[in-house]
């Protein structure tokens, strides 16, 4: 049994990129950059071109070069930040539950860590910002503890994990509602929460963010070939020597945190994780290494069109990245739990 078969989507990837998945992954990667640069000229002032490679050579004497640096760049970065914390979260859960349906944003986890983050910025404001990854972290795994025990029946069946989680981020998200109704003075720095959005974030969002997806992908990364020993089953998995109840707790726990840390600083951006680690295995095949390696790009590219378009299709009005990659995940999701259902 491949580990795409054991999580029910089996990837069929051309010969070529079964080949070379390598070649592949250095072709979004690529693809990446270019959507990069684009993405800088982008926005409620256009920006040219030129401007654009003169900010980033370190020259930020035109207007054009300095709204690249104190703008444009922060939400790039962390388009890549977030892109790939969510898209690598979302492959560690499809990969140990071996289901196609999990998901942070389906499983209860982004729901759950915006709760935490935005009850810590509403009841304690002059708290440090270093303290909303922790307590994101820790609402992320309330919310996804709460979701496998009320699905847990023996097992976990797609339709089943798929609709508590549904029903568990319904309830956070009916907190969070409840947040903004007692503490209206304060509505406008909260709605982030409920939308997700990129919209005036700074270098500071990305540097607090960027030392925990430093620290937690490659780790995730190095436990890739676990990942592939879980595909096989628990049975299988214990016969060959590996721990699998620790495996996978840790498993979950990085990407719970990775999960947790892209809401602090992003909102609760959604179906990221569930989309990206699907394209990925269509891509490069189910080998975790490569294809989370691939799907961590793919998620950089999904949010970047997604902050791109935002903030290009109606200018100076903004579109929060979190309403337009609802718009393409929760089709693909209906999709999804119709190919799965039993």
């Amino acid at each position: 049994m491949t580990v795409n078969a054991a999580i029910g989507q089996p990837a069929r990837p051309s010969s070529a990129a079964s080949r070379k998945p390598w070649t592949v992954i250095g072709g979004l990667l690529a693809a990446a950059l270019v959507a990069s640069v684009v993405s800088m000229t982008i926005g409620a002032t256009r920006v040219p071109f030129s401007d654009v490679i003169t900010a980033l050579s370190g020259d930020t004497s035109s207007e054009g070069a300095q709204v690249v640096i104190d703008f444009q760049l922060p939400r790039v970065l962390l388009c890549w930040v977030v892109g790939v914390g969510l898209a690598v979260s979302g492959g560690v859960m499809q990969g140990v539950v071996r289901n196609p349906l999990a998901a942070p944003d389906i499983i209860g986890v982004t729901k759950g860590a915006g709760f935490a983050g935005m009850l810590l910025v509403l009841l304690a404001p002059t708290a440090s910002a270093a303290l909303v990854p922790p307590v994101a972290f820790a609402g992320g795994l309330a919310g996804a503890g709460l979701v496998y025990v009320l699905a847990y029946r023996r097992g976990v069946s797609p339709v089943r994990l798929a609709l508590v989680g549904i029903a568990v981020s319904a309830t956070f998200e009916a907190l969070i509602r409840y947040l903004l109704v007692k503490y209206p003075l304060d509505v406008n720095a909260s709605l982030i929460w409920l939308t997700g959005s990129l919209f005036g974030r700074s270098m500071d969002s990305v540097l607090m963010a960027l030392p925990w997806i430093a620290v937690l992908v490659p780790a995730v990364l190095v436990m890739a070939r676990r990942l592939d020993v879980l595909g096989l089953g628990d049975d299988l998995a214990t016969g060959l020597g590996e721990p699998v109840e620790r495996t996978r707790r840790n498993l979950l726990l990085l990407g719970v945190a990775l999960a947790s840390v892209c809401v602090a600083v992003s909102g609760t951006i959604g179906f990221v994780g569930l989309v990206a680690p699907h394209i990925a295995r269509r891509l490069v095949g189910g080998r975790h290494l490569v294809s989370l390696s691939a799907a961590a790009v793919i998620g950089v590219l999904l949010m970047l069109f997604a902050d791109t378009l935002g903030r290009g299709v109606a200018p100076p009005l903004e579109i929060p990245a979190g309403v337009i990659t609802a718009a393409i995940g929760g089709p693909y999701f209906l999709y999804l739990l119709v190919k799965t259902g039993k």
